[in-house]
């Protein structure tokens, strides 16, 4: 099998883990996160493409463009998305998500069910192959090791 591109969108806030209420997200950096992905992409066969951004029409583009293989990004096989407070009034993310049909998988790093009742509700989670949460920064490897096997099961 070739090479899989997996497209790994954050959301916003993320830019500020390792400092940002530590009891919830923990102390590892964003750019540790994006590390450790690369590296076990690296060893599972997979390019993993990193963004963040706090502006959601900026999430939204990266997703259709993950959509065209004729896009910046060239041809995208799946995504790993934490929209982080986007999972639970974004419905231009879930709209584009439905519409780019590619496989993706909802991360969180703290468990979202333990939390506020508003956190409750992901406007993308019955969208998504599958949700991890509560893990922390290994929620991310959970979910690269988790779109692999997928993608490898299903032909994409």
């Amino acid at each position: 099998m070739s090479l899989l591109r997996i497209l790994v969108l954050h959301g916003p806030n993320l830019n500020l883990l390792g400092s940002r209420e530590p009891g919830h997200y923990g102390t590892t950096s964003l750019a540790d996160i994006n590390q450790a992905l690369i590296e076990l992409g690296d060893r599972l066969g997979a390019e993993i493409i990193t963004f963040q951004s706090n502006h959601e029409g900026e999430l939204v583009d990266k997703i259709q463009q993950a959509s065209l293989a004729r896009s910046e990004l060239g041809h995208i096989d799946g995504i790993i998305m934490n929209p982080a407070a986007y999972t639970h009034t974004s419905i231009a993310l879930r709209d584009a998500v439905l519409a780019g049909g590619k496989p993706f998988i909802e991360v969180h790093l703290s468990n979202i069910h333990q939390r506020e009742q508003f956190r409750h509700r992901s406007m993308l989670a019955d969208t998504a192959v599958g949700v991890i949460a509560g893990f922390g920064a290994c929620s991310y490897e959970l979910a690269l090791r988790g779109l692999i096997h997928h993608l490898k099961n299903t032909g994409g």
